[in-house]
């Protein structure tokens, strides 16, 4: 007979075997009702004398994938995580943690602190709190390593990513991958022959295969934490997990416990961990959009791109993955030919590092063909136009797609700069054309900003939304204006790197203050990485509308003028040869940034690096601010979501608004007040960012009310 220990567990009995199912769907995160569940139940079970062995499965697609994120931020209620864990440890019966799915965070030190483990063949495990800012806080740090050894335990732990049930029957953390699909008939027949062995009890803070030879187990410790002095310098957590994991080695069981829960509510206090929680949470808040209110998405089935360079190659491959067969169009067969090989060479990549076979490649590709005729777009219902960044080159591609697309096919365009209003009002349907601007690599950068031009239909912003779910992208609402959200803000916090480069600071003062603050590169780094053409071609483009009291630095086009692009030509801001392939500072171009300075009749001056950071940061969070007040971005967080995913901003940040907040507003706005006694027009503030000071609000109060 089933008993409900909660209304989220339950209890039964089958020969000797005691069940004790989760069913909170639908993750089965563990809640307090989940908690008190399952340290109830086992207590039952451990005092019942009909019990000899109790297994921890759970109903649905997984065991716990971890803790109930609607607890978050509230008064934390008892039994906790730790405790139950413990309680778990301490039954006399041998209790088994029968796994599928996938068993994360507080789920996985629940399987741990079961004395045994078995998982279906699909099961995946991982221990993904630094993705929080945060470290395993109910014994992973302490039960991990002491099973598997360091090495395993950081790999997972620092990483954040889970493993397949085969590596971790490997390492020691599963004991039996299940032959069957019934997984309780599995666990109960494996319950049955430990118990015929005469198995008991295997607590694992008793173990110490992973902790047999300290001496390496140290050395272990020892290197990651230098790897981490160069990968995450400035960050809290990571750090922190490898001093639990090395107390591991170095202290009995519960003094390590202690040091873990410490280091957890340490880290749970934190501004890094506010930030990544901040993260999380706005990633999954993006898709909420007006349009999806009352409308519902258009069928994709076919898609087309037309382009084959890098751009449209990428988003052919990142269609191709997601299951959809793709038409690609080019304007000839060379350069169709070179298209086909650019998404080809992907794949090879892909097989060469063992993340495919050539038949998974085969497969792949099947769903793939090309044509220099747009008749052979006919049928598509999404076309993404990838294209020379021009107006007339975009139009001309456009009537085309006007031409012999069905009426209802979406026509997107993947512009990074130009005005969507003008390439709709250019056909004969704008109500369904949409910006779909991706990042390079588009296979691989996880931002999609979509695009929202005044004429579009709701179900075709919606439809969009749809396709980057299944493209497994990260989708931000944007409005049309030059630069959208993302290029808008980059194009103001480089001029502002510019103007400090023309006052004093080299461009390698810069980029260091920038890493420091945790970009992993400067400004002028990413501008010779991407091509220093490319923001040339940009700024001679606004020539004819910028401003006359915007202030100009000429400096970058003097270095477009000698041909010094980046990396591509082997001299940018720094010079890139057999050397220094990375680069390294050039000193002619510290000759050319003086000389500008003499023509401008400029006293160079020292900044500092946090004067740097600073002027850096306010720019950029100035905008982000304008950029709301104008409904360009919905909300403060979709602001946030765009630097995390398509500009590097440090992700244990939380996205430059919220960085804002947990700075001040008001020391944000104070500086820019001082700083506009220099240059009233660039440093001049937000509107939003002066009601919101005035008011005594923040930016994480806009996207409350916006939810």
């Amino acid at each position: 007979m089933t008993e409900r220990i909660t209304n989220k567990v339950s209890l039964d009995i089958e020969d000797g075997i005691a069940f004790l199912t989760i069913d909170n769907p639908p993750v089965n995160a563990l809640g307090q009702l989940v908690r008190q569940g399952l340290a109830e139940g086992v207590q039952r079970a451990g005092d019942d004398p009909a019990v000899q062995a109790v297994v921890i499965i759970a109903r649905g697609r997984t065991f716990p994938a971890g803790a109930d994120i609607t607890e978050f931020g509230k008064p934390p209620l008892e039994p906790f995580l730790p405790d139950v864990c413990q309680t778990i440890e301490d039954c006399p019966k041998p209790v088994i943690a029968a796994l599928h799915g996938t068993a994360l965070g507080g789920g996985f030190e629940i399987a741990l602190s079961a004395h045994y483990r078995i998982a279906l063949p699909s099961t995946r495990v991982g221990l993904p709190e630094v993705n929080l800012g945060l470290l395993p806080g109910a014994g992973g740090t302490q039960r991990m390593p002491r099973i598997a050894g360091a090495g395993p335990a950081l790999d997972l732990m620092l990483t954040g990513k889970p493993i397949k049930a085969p590596r971790a029957l490997e390492i020691g953390v599963i004991d039996e991958i299940a032959d069957t699909d019934d997984l309780r008939a599995a666990s109960a027949d494996y319950a049955r022959r430990l118990l015929a062995q005469g198995a008991g009890a295997r607590p694992t803070s008793q173990r110490a295969e992973g902790i047999a030879d300290k001496h390496a187990f140290l050395a272990e410790c020892q290197a990651r934490r230098a790897q981490l002095e160069r990968r995450a310098r400035g960050q809290k957590s990571p750090f922190m997990i490898v001093d639990c994991v090395q107390a591991a080695a170095e202290t009995p069981f519960a003094e390590g416990m202690k040091k873990e829960r410490a280091a957890f509510m340490e880290c749970l206090g934190s501004d890094q961990s506010k930030g990544m929680i901040h993260a999380f949470f706005a990633e999954r808040q993006t898709a909420r959009i007006p349009e999806a209110k009352t409308a519902r998405p258009r069928a994709i089935d076919r898609l087309g791109v037309v382009g084959g360079g890098t751009m449209g190659a990428g988003i052919a491959v990142a269609m191709l993955q997601s299951g959809l067969p793709v038409v690609m169009v080019e304007r000839d067969d060379e350069s169709l030919a070179r298209g086909r090989a650019n998404v080809e060479r992907v794949f090879d990549r892909n097989i060469s590092k063992g993340r495919m076979t050539d038949a998974d490649k085969s497969a792949i590709m099947g769903r793939f063909s090309g044509a220099t005729d747009y008749d052979a777009l006919e049928g598509c219902d999404l076309v993404v136009e990838a294209v020379f960044e021009d107006m007339d080159v975009k139009k001309a591609v456009f009537a085309e797609l006007d031409r012999v697309l069905r009426p209802g096919a979406v026509l997107a365009t993947n512009t990074s700069y130009l005005d969507i209003d003008e390439i709709a009002a250019s056909t004969a349907r704008p109500q369904d054309v949409i910006g779909l601007h991706f990042f390079s690599p588009a296979n691989i950068m996880k931002l999609l900003e979509i695009v929202v031009p005044a004429r579009v239909a709701d179900d075709v912003v919606v439809t969009a939304f749809a396709l980057a779910k299944r493209l497994g992208k990260v989708p931000v609402r944007a409005g049309v204006c030059d630069g959208f959200i993302g290029n808008r803000m980059l194009a103001v916090y480089r001029r502002a790197a510019d103007y400090m480069m023309e006052d004093g600071a080299s461009p390698y003062d810069i980029d260091a203050a920038i890493r420091d603050f945790g970009f992993p590169m400067g400004p002028y780094q990413v501008v010779d990485l991407a091509g220093g053409d490319i923001s040339w071609a940009a700024r001679k483009r606004r020539a004819a509308t910028r401003p006359p009291e915007e202030r100009y630095v000429d400096i970058p086009d003097q270095l477009c003028k000698r041909g010094w692009f980046g990396q591509k030509t082997g001299r940018g801001y720094y010079i890139y040869d057999d050397k220094s392939p990375r680069g390294r500072p050039d000193p002619e171009v510290l000759d050319i940034i003086d000389a500008e300075r003499a023509r401008k009749n400029i006293t160079p001056r020292a900044f500092s690096p946090d004067e740097i950071r600073d002027r850096y940061l306010a720019a950029m969070i100035n905008e982000g601010c304008k950029i709301v007040d104008e409904g360009i971005a919905l909300r403060p967080l979709d602001v946030d979501v765009t630097l995390l995913n398509g500009y590097a901003f440090p992700r244990w940040r939380g996205g430059p608004m919220k960085y804002a907040d947990m700075t001040g507003l008001d020391v944000i706005l104070s500086n820019l007040r001082a700083w506009a006694a220099e240059d009233a027009y660039f440093w001049r503030p937000s509107p939003l960012l002066e009601r919101l000071v005035a008011e005594g609000r923040s930016l994480d109060d806009l996207n409350k009310a916006a939810t």
